[in-house]
């Protein structure tokens, strides 16, 4: 595969798209948790809310991107329809990152985490530091449901004769 079809021309390949998002996302996490990160030590504020500040910033970084390099071509033609929609997926994201994070959590939405309880990672790691490791397990997992929803949802518009074509012209 030639690199300028991998990181430059337009395409319809999933599998270049997920390579790409992987990129975008790589971006917008580093946003997120440097947003996250930066709250909670300088604001003192709770992780979860520390959280959706790091999703708006990361989300908006996300999706620009997104349109610009990974997707070019979307179903939704109204661009705040789209981005509704592209945010609707990622709200979903961040739910599924709350319920990923509760478990590491000092203080949160359920409580302390049952994991910060039990301080299950000892002298490992400072209990008011577990939040973090909650946040990198939900950015692997959340970034999946990202990517496949918006795909299928979103950007997955081309005919299966469009795909044959182009999955010939990409060997």
């Amino acid at each position: 595969m030639k690199l300028k079809k991998l990181f430059v021309e337009g395409t319809n390949n999933t599998f270049i798209q997920f390579f790409r998002s992987l990129f975008v996302g790589g971006i917008a996490t580093v946003v997120d948790m440097a947003v996250l990160i930066l709250i909670r030590e300088l604001a003192h504020l709770p992780e979860d809310i520390c959280a959706v500040f790091g999703f708006i910033i990361g989300l908006t970084v996300n999706y620009i991107i997104s349109n610009v390099w990974v997707f070019s071509k979307a179903k939704v033609k109204n661009r705040l329809l789209d981005f509704i929609v592209f945010a609707v997926i990622g709200i979903i994201g961040l739910g599924l990152t709350q319920l990923i994070i509760a478990p590491f959590a000092m203080e949160g939405l359920f409580g302390e985490g049952v994991l910060v309880s039990y301080a299950v990672f000892g002298s490992l790691l400072p209990t008011d530091k577990y939040y973090i490791i909650g946040k990198l397990l939900a950015v692997v997992l959340v970034y999946m449901w990202n990517f496949f929803a918006r795909k299928f949802i979103l950007y997955n518009n081309t005919s299966d004769k469009e795909k044959l074509t182009e999955e010939n012209t990409d060997k």
